[in-house]
């Protein structure tokens, strides 16, 4: 795998205690986990407990973590960094640090300063690691459609009901779960009533009266992605996280770090595709001299490479706005949008420069296609992207508001 593009060092915004980070995490990536990936990706193999180890002790889990619990006490920008290093490797084992840095559970555990420290240093060191249900099989992007319940019972909490889409359920430390504790009080609250239990369980099980099977994905492989089936599932008061029936406002706030991270993914495989497709294109000899040669390639290789950059310096723009505490929801899902929409562009190109290897497993570049794909999908699709952003540039549309009410009352007559 070839080191090409990256962003100027000119760059005024990679300082160089970044361009350190991003060379830490460059050298990772293509030591660890490329080997791994192109090994084990064909095969659908599974990312190695001695890979997540590794990445524990260099502290990949505690990026944005307070160094007071054990953490690097770095912002949004150093994890996006890192972020697009390992997805040149392998897109899953970026999405794997979102199993630590304690996105969501820190926003949870503010009002209660020793259930924080006893979570976040576990995190930081890489012993306590978290899936999270929030999809069903009949809710996917409109979250406050959750119909998982769950209900007191004495002193405990009782979970009943169906999540789809939850990866590493398996192999975390806890899966933490959304579930409804009492209706929504109108159709313009729906979103309230949700709360968030953090569910312990040994590591290689799922939880206590959980079931589940793997779904069949065509990509992002290394790890299993679950349909679960909680029945009567029983936690203890003290796995609520945050307020009861305030988890919405949890999640919301880790909604612009989980697009920028998204779009730093498809940064990531779309370089990655880049760099592959530049190599073969070196090699590959046709009519007596490198295919690199043609007009037709050149072209494509100098339009990629303009993409990528311009999905990298938006989400610069993005992760600097968040770590000033500004608000940036509606380029955040800019970025998320114009990145996951650039990836799939990109990664397809590279296959085609690749032609028939690429459509192959000898190569890695149908990987970061196939997995590309993805990235418009997940962390809000591409239309819910572009809804919010047009959204706060024109207003939510009225026909939106009609949908939303009429539902509500169907629901709840």
């Amino acid at each position: 795998m070839n080191d090409m593009g990256y962003s100027s060092a000119g760059d005024g915004r990679m300082t160089e205690e970044r361009a350190m980070i991003r060379e830490t995490a460059r050298d990772f990536c293509n030591n660890e986990i490329r080997p791994l990936a192109d090994k084990l990706d064909p095969e659908h193999g599974q990312i190695p407990d001695e890979l997540i180890r590794k990445m524990a002790e260099l502290g990949f889990f505690g990026i944005m973590i307070p160094e007071e619990f054990g953490g690097l006490g770095l912002g949004v920008f150093e994890y996006c960094l890192i972020a697009e290093e390992f997805s040149r490797g392998w897109m899953s084992v970026a999405s794997l640090l979102t199993r630590g840095n304690g996105v969501f559970l820190a926003k949870g555990m503010d009002h209660d300063p020793e259930k924080k420290k006893h979570y976040l240093t576990r995190i930081a060191e890489g012993s306590f690691l978290s899936a999270f249900a929030l999809s069903e099989p009949n809710t996917g992007s409109d979250l406050s459609a959750i119909t998982c319940r769950a209900e007191r019972d004495g002193g405990d909490w009782l979970i009943n009901g169906a999540k789809y889409w939850c990866t590493f359920a398996d192999r975390a430390d806890s899966i933490v779960v959304f579930a409804r504790t009492s209706p929504p009080p109108n159709a313009s609250k729906r979103h309230l009533g949700i709360s968030a239990f953090v569910v312990e369980k040994p590591r290689g099980e799922l939880p206590e009266n959980c079931f589940g099977a793997p779904i069949p994905k065509i990509g992002y492989f290394g790890w299993n992605t679950y349909e679960l089936s909680f029945q009567g599932t029983r936690v203890p008061a003290s796995a609520l996280l945050g307020h009861e029936g305030k988890a919405f406002y949890i999640m919301a706030s880790g909604l612009e770090s989980a697009r920028a991270h998204t779009a730093a993914r498809s940064i990531g495989l779309a370089q990655a595709a880049l760099d592959d497709a530049i190599a073969y294109a070196q090699e590959r000899q046709q009519f007596g001299q490198p295919i690199s040669e043609f007009q037709a390639i050149r072209f494509k290789i100098a339009t990629m490479a303009t993409k990528i950059e311009a999905a990298r310096q938006l989400l610069y723009h993005v992760c600097e706005e968040i770590d000033s505490g500004r608000r940036c929801d509606t380029e955040a899902s800019m970025a998320k949008y114009f990145a996951s929409e650039m990836s799939e562009e990109v990664t397809s190109d590279a296959l085609q420069i690749l032609g028939g290897a690429g459509y192959t497993k000898l190569h890695a570049v149908e990987r970061h296609w196939r997995d590309a794909r993805l990235t418009k999908i997940f962390e809000g699709t591409s239309e819910i992207q572009q809804r919010i952003i047009s959204d706060n540039l024109l207003g939510r549309s009225k026909t939106d508001q009609r949908i939303v009410k009429d539902a509500f009352n169907r629901k709840h007559g």
